[in-house]
């Protein structure tokens, strides 16, 4: 059975930076691709970035391109997201998605909230 846990979660000034985590648990995580989501208050789930199972490849939302970077370690199973020049509306709670073939799994989130 597959497990995620994000961390990093924080309150940052606009403008700041932090850098999100997400442990993998159980099996073959490098035959995963991997995404990051987020949801802010009374929106639909967004999708903020992939990445390939190799790493080789990878995509964003056009609201984060340039600013977000999405990486994985798949000796240590961890994904991450790098998010710098944060702004308000990058507040959101932020989920890890582990898919392969028709399978998917979710993490419980960690909350960012970008405020002065």
């Amino acid at each position: 059975q597959v497990q995620l846990v994000e961390s990093g979660g924080s309150l940052v000034q606009p403008g700041g930076s932090l850098k999100l985590s997400c442990a993998f648990s159980g099996l073959a995580f490098s035959a995963y691709d991997m995404s990051w989501y987020r949801q802010a208050p009374g929106k639909e789930r967004e999708l903020v970035a992939t990445i390939t199972t190799s790493g080789s490849s990878t995509n964003y939302a056009d609201s984060v391109q340039g600013r977000f970077t999405i990486s994985r370690d798949n000796a240590n199973n961890m994904v991450y997201l790098q998010m710098n020049s944060l702004k308000p509306e990058d507040t959101a709670i932020y989920t890890c998605k582990a898919e392969r073939f028709r399978f998917a799994y979710w993490g419980q989130g960690t909350q960012v909230t970008v405020s002065s």
